[in-house]
């Protein structure tokens, strides 16, 4: 039997693809082992944020021609859309496909050999459909990921993928999105996190004016087996008041948003191209916290961008010190060729980008210290995604508190109330109860 083998950098739409991609090779009849083993295809499905992920995606790519030098190494992703070329010099590349038409994967592989070259890239800037490709299984994961949109018009100065993804909105039908959650519950997922390049600006490629984010949370929220609905990735053009009020009063729908910031300073915001002040995010929060007091807010901060003076930063720290999100990821400035913050002057030291990372790492842990121990002694129904060590099991609480307990049976894929007793770097323990 054929194997084929996955390698995944990168976001959760892009594990998402390697899900649906995943399944469409077993279908045509191959078995999938780890990326380490011997396979006769190898998929590297690439990420393109930084110039590390590029090399990341290169390393793999060298890595796996070495376990089977006959196997078919595909590249596909943000990265192989942006760079074709470069990605098809690799002498140990046989397929180069983009963001777009994974769903001929299959059969493209069938036309190749090891010493066959072949890219199937093309202009994503003039694509306009959205991909439908499906998953019925998270392969090993309780909870679903389930892609609903791709591209972004937003253009942020920094951000390449909207050459990578392309630069219109494309949204997945309705009724589709609302079959594949039902077949995603009917097969155990309690859990569906909506996920997308752009998700807050669902809907907006399509003429009837109901159909938006709230449209496909309310139809997911009908579906019986769906006990949770979690939201990835979102914009804060989304959170209006009538978002706010409506999933606030919908149980389903996770207290956690994951409200992307960059900065905390108003003037580097404006150099990002980012349609929102520092004032503004604030009340989304404020509102957020007013109808959903046990919320979990998380955010992506950027430090070291173009033209970031010592002030700004400071700024930005005291913004988010002030703010207290409860987690933040954190990321130094990479340039990327051809966006318009690449050729910025004042391109910040490496040494002082890690200073400031370094700063707003430590206030992360601080945060999310205070946030949790609210919630010492408190009750959650606490989603169990694995068995770490022993009889120890980690798992999630709907407002995104990773939490550890002690169980003598397999509580994996459960959802069981627990109690929090004490706090830990990054996640806190806890008793059932």
């Amino acid at each position: 039997m054929k194997k084929v083998a996955f390698y995944t950098l990168g976001c959760k739409v892009n594990q998402y693809e390697t899900e649906a991609m995943l399944e469409m090779f077993k279908k045509d009849g191959y078995t999938q082992v780890d990326s380490e083993e011997f396979a006769d295809v190898y998929v590297i499905n690439t990420c393109t944020v930084t110039h590390m992920s590029d090399r990341k995606s290169r390393q793999y790519i060298r890595r796996m021609k070495k376990k089977n030098p006959d196997a078919i190494i595909a590249v596909v992703g943000c990265y192989s859309q942006v760079s074709p070329e470069e990605i098809l010099e690799i002498e140990e590349v046989n397929l180069v496909m983009g963001t777009n038409e994974r769903i001929q994967i299959v059969e493209e592989i069938k036309k190749l050999d090891a010493s066959k070259k072949a890219s199937t890239v093309d202009d994503i800037m003039k694509v306009r459909a959205f991909e439908e490709i499906e998953i019925n299984q998270a392969n090993g994961r309780t909870r679903a990921f389930m892609k609903i949109q791709d591209g972004c018009d937003r253009f942020c100065s920094y951000c390449i993928i909207p050459y990578a993804r392309g630069g219109k909105v494309r949204s997945r039908d309705l009724d589709s999105v609302v079959n594949e959650a039902k077949k995603l519950a009917d097969n155990g997922y309690t859990e569906i996190v909506l996920t997308g390049i752009h998700v807050a600006s669902y809907g907006k490629d399509v003429s009837e004016a109901e159909v938006n984010l709230l449209s496909v949370i309310k139809a997911i929220n009908e579906i019986d087996g769906v006990k949770r609905i979690r939201l990835s990735s979102v914009e804060p053009i989304l959170m209006t008041d009538e978002f706010i009020d409506t999933v606030s009063k919908m149980p389903k729908v996770c207290p956690h948003f994951h409200l992307s910031l960059q900065s905390g300073c108003d003037e580097t915001l404006k150099r990002m191209n980012r349609r929102y002040t520092t004032e503004e995010y604030k009340e989304i929060v404020d509102k957020l916290r007013e109808k959903m007091p046990e919320v979990a807010i998380t955010t992506d901060v950027i430090v070291g961008f173009p033209g970031e003076t010592n002030d700004e930063f400071n700024q930005t720290y005291k913004f988010l010190s002030d703010i207290k999100l409860s987690q933040m990821h954190v990321f130094k400035y990479s340039p990327r060729k051809g966006t318009p913050a690449a050729t910025m002057e004042n391109q910040i030291d490496p040494q002082m980008k890690q200073l400031r990372s370094d700063k707003l790492i430590a206030l992360n842990k601080k945060n999310f210290n205070e946030f949790a121990e609210n919630f010492i002694g408190e009750e959650f129904e606490v989603l169990f995604e694995q068995n770490i060590e022993g009889k120890k099991y980690e798992g999630l609480t709907p407002n995104y508190i990773r939490v550890v307990v002690e169980s003598d049976e397999d509580i994996h894929g459960k959802i069981l109330n627990t109690k929090i007793l004490h706090v830990k770097d990054e996640y806190v323990e806890g008793i059932l109860v």
